[in-house]
């Protein structure tokens, strides 16, 4: 049975808004049970509002202040930072400082010869 455009209602904004026959088609498709109840307006203004949306469209985070460990100026980052663990300004950060010396890290412990807990060492 070939598609048909059919107007729809929009559950947001009570506008009407016409569902194609090819995005019937598609729906069909992809094995979508249910039309749209949101216009194309409506549904971007909700994803934009979404919790956890991209930079594209909201999902304000909470920045942090903090001093970095390598050359010492203030900086603000995405994530709340542990005392255990240095935290690098951006430059810092992009120059290597903080992969060179995660790498050094990495070769220090490779260098440890590994324990072995199921026999016993003489």
């Amino acid at each position: 049975m070939p598609f048909q455009d059919k107007t729809l209602t929009c559950v947001d904004c009570g506008q009407p808004f016409v569902f194609t026959a090819g995005e019937q088609e598609f729906y069909a498709q992809k094995g979508f049970q249910n039309a749209p109840k949101r216009c194309k307006a409506c549904k971007a203004a909700k994803r934009s509002t979404a919790a956890g949306a991209g930079p594209d469209g909201g999902g304000n985070r909470e920045m942090f202040e903090v001093v970095c460990s390598s050359c010492g100026q203030k900086t603000t980052v995405p994530f709340k930072p542990t005392a255990d663990r240095p935290v690098y300004c951006r430059t810092c950060f992009q120059s290597g400082y903080a992969r060179s010396r995660r790498s050094a890290r990495r070769r220090h412990q490779a260098r440890r010869a590994p324990m072995d807990w199921g026999r016993r060492l003489a």
